[in-house]
């Protein structure tokens, strides 16, 4: 088969899955999950033969809709940063797939759940192979969707149909602003089609405004969860902790940072100052955040949340760029640039796909083994109980915390290495930040594996099967070798060359540097933090605990109090208005005067020919004088 052939399938095989739990398998759960889990596994050997034998920068693409001059096509843009996210996406959600096999066995809405993973599965894979924004825009209203539904799988939970409200809603509010971008884009450059624009921006045109680029941002603010469109992510976890791992760890979170990624070349400075900005204060945020959670799928969102924010920073600090002189538009020369940003911002997203999709999935064997336990203060002496578990989310802490020779000591360390040398006000609150992330992790690995058991769902965990444990098994191999650049070189190709790694004397002081906030963060919650049935900061410090309970509630607080006082009085008087204008004068009145209109005709039919003919002569006067008037 040709390039474009298993691109074709790769998109289209999760649909076809969706397509055929949703008709024919709804009420038989174990062939809908085993169909889905083919269709995965199915879809990562194809990216695999894309990504080494398929060949890169394969043309094609399909005229869709034509309005006039305005068409919109659907094609394949597939170079090294569409190869790098393909992998995570695939090969990560394989795996969630086949750990989804054992956490919802005894689902009785198991069907569902597989279909939504396909649709999912079908919608992040058009946003990674998409060769236009309008393209990507059609495939981000989908993962809002297929988000939706998966978060709301247990819509008998008022807590989670809520959730999954949230999510759609807020999400909303940042696909506007990526619409907008979009429009713009097209009304200014005349194409969204990403290979056009690029050779346009190449070739000296650049964007008018900082107004495109910040709207494009609009998106990633939405999906990637960045202030203040933060707030959907922690309540998005009343989903199935698979989808938690799926959606908000490795791929759908992701897609924001894939996509600014996409547009890179259509950033000015000072789009670029503002993203940097506003990811450097997310990942302070979200890791005060966690500090003070007890829900253990909550430490990991608020993690995330921190995590993207590290991405979005490098992003934005990064414009260091790469010349290859041998691509050529015809006999002119092509500029194809890689910035460091970029570089650095996929480089941690995949690293962090791979630990975070092994700690969620983890926390789900852990809330599995202790019967959907899910307070860590409720946990403790599961290292026995759990070895697998315990050893693989052990290698997922050590990778997030930065421990030498990891996956995420490489990613983040290339991360603020960039910031030390772009931005040193970033660069001291990435590192706080960098202490935060160990002190809160190690504070969630303590208490929920060591000591003993204080409950009796801990006191009757289990290790769970192998349909579990193995995909936390190749997860924690991914977490030690997935920063090395050998792994990362062959999948990231162009991309791995232009990671920023410090040389010399600054190799040394960076390295001291990760030593020491690692050290410093993880000591400090080593001795702090007891395994015991409180938190040890509440007993000590109350102040400072709720003072960061205050923190992460201060942007709810401020929602409800919109939604409540301002948008739904807003909605009242529209609903007023409606009922008034609308519906009472416009349409009852324009009813009530056709029906008086209907009257007055009925009463004209008297059924006397006398009157017949004094109403025509009345209407060949009236005929008359309207025609000698005009004339």
């Amino acid at each position: 088969m040709s390039p474009t052939q298993i691109a074709v399938l790769v998109l289209l095989l999760p649909l076809a899955s969706a397509a055929a739990i949703a008709l024919l398998l709804r009420r038989r759960g174990a062939v809908a999950a085993w169909l889905s889990t083919g269709a995965a596994g199915v879809v990562a050997a194809l990216s695999f033969v894309l990504l080494f034998d398929g060949g890169r920068e394969f043309p094609a693409s399909w005229e869709w809709l034509r309005f006039g001059d305005f068409a919109v096509s659907l094609g394949f843009k597939f170079d090294d940063l569409a190869a790098l996210m393909l992998f995570v996406v695939s090969f990560v959600g394989f795996l969630i797939h086949v750990f989804s096999l054992g956490y919802m066995h005894d689902d009785g809405a198991k069907a569902r759940f597989f279909g939504g993973l396909s649709i999912f599965m079908f919608s992040m894979l058009g946003i990674v192979l998409a060769d236009n924004l309008f393209m990507i825009f059609i495939f981000w209203e989908l993962v809002g969707f297929s988000s939706w539904l998966l978060i709301n799988h247990y819509h008998e939970k008022q807590s989670a149909a809520d959730a999954s409200k949230k999510a759609f809603i807020v999400n909303r509010v940042g696909d506007f602003g990526f619409l907008l971008g979009i429009i713009l884009c097209y009304w200014t450059y005349g194409t969204v089609d990403l290979t056009e624009l690029g050779e346009l921006t190449a070739g000296g045109v650049k964007a008018v405004s900082v107004a495109i680029p910040l709207l494009l941002f609009c998106g990633a603010l939405g999906k990637s969860a960045q202030m203040p469109l933060h707030v959907w992510l922690p309540d998005a976890m009343e989903g199935p902790t698979p989808v938690s791992a799926l959606i908000h760890a490795a791929t759908m979170v992701a897609a924001g940072i894939y996509m600014l990624c996409r547009v890179e070349f259509l950033m000015v400075p000072e789009a670029l100052q503002a993203i940097a900005c506003v990811g450097t204060v997310t990942a302070l945020y979200a890791a005060l955040c966690a500090i003070v959670q007890n829900d253990i799928k909550k430490v990991l969102a608020y993690s995330t949340l921190s995590q993207l924010g590290y991405m979005v920073a490098a992003f934005g600090l990064g414009s260091m760029v790469l010349v290859s002189p041998d691509a050529f538009i015809g006999t002119e020369p092509l500029r194809k640039v890689i910035p460091w940003g970029v570089a650095a911002a996929m480089f941690h997203l995949t690293t962090h796909a791979f630990f975070k999709a092994l700690m969620f999935l983890g926390s789900g064997s852990v809330i599995h083994g202790c019967h959907h336990e899910q307070d860590i203060f409720k946990m403790g002496g599961l290292a026995k109980k759990m070895p697998i578990t315990f050893w693989t989310f052990t290698i997922g802490v050590l990778a997030i915390i930065g421990f030498p020779l990891l996956a995420g000591f490489f990613s983040k360390d290339a991360i603020l290495y960039l910031a030390f040398e772009k931005n040193k006000a970033i660069f001291a609150v990435l590192a706080l930040t960098a202490v935060l992330t160990s002190f809160y992790m190690v504070r969630l690995w303590k208490i929920t594996f060591l000591g003993e058991a204080r409950s009796d769902h801990a006191k009757h965990a289990h290790e769970s099967g192998l349909t579990m444990t193995l995909p936390l098994i190749l997860l924690a191999s991914l977490s030690i070798i997935g920063g090395y650049h050998f792994i990362f070189g062959k999948l990231g190709g162009s991309i791995a060359d232009m990671v920023p790694h410090p040389h010399g004397s600054m190799h040394i002081t960076m390295i001291v540097i990760s030593l020491v906030v690692m050290t410093v963060g993880a000591g400090a919650a080593l001795l702090f933090y007891k395994p015991a049935a409180t938190d040890a900061l509440e007993a000590k410090s109350p102040a400072a605990f709720n003072g960061l309970v205050a923190l992460k509630e201060s942007f709810d607080k401020v929602y409800d109090y919109y939604v409540a006082k301002v948008q739904q009085r807003f909605a009242m008087l529209i609903n007023f208005l409606e009922q008034i204008f609308l519906a009472g004068l416009i349409i009852r009145g324009c009813a009530g005067l056709v029906g008086l209109i209907g009257m007055g005709a009925r009463a004209l039919h008297t059924g006397s020919l006398h009157a017949y003919v004094y109403w025509f002569l009345l209407g060949a006067a009236v005929l008359w004088a309207f025609a000698a008037g005009s004339s």
